[in-house]
């Protein structure tokens, strides 16, 4: 295989994850987080590593959606993050009731 047959192959790969998470069953609480801007994030803590943990919650919250995990999972999980994560997703309704 070339870089570009890798490339491809990843590229499929990560279509296909993101359809599966926005029909998966933490699709709101996805879309909710994928809305929000950075002034909303930045306002949680003026920490600039923010953006990075945004990151690292929403692809959490992308996984277990496309996998249909369970809301005690998915909190565990978001927990695990830290509380900046757990701040941020705090800000969306449908996760902030399970954490």
């Amino acid at each position: 295989m070339t870089n570009l047959d890798d490339f491809e192959t990843a590229f499929k790969n990560a279509l296909d994850e993101s359809d599966k998470a926005f029909m998966g069953s933490h699709a709101a609480a996805l879309k909710s987080l994928s809305a929000m801007s950075q002034s909303e994030v930045d306002a949680i803590t003026p920490d600039t590593k923010d953006l990075q943990e945004y990151d690292k919650l929403i692809a959490v919250v992308r996984a277990a959606s496309a996998r249909n995990v369970s809301n005690a999972e998915l909190a565990s999980r978001i927990k695990s993050l830290g509380s900046v994560a757990v701040a941020i997703a705090k800000k969306v309704p449908s996760l902030a009731s399970i954490l």
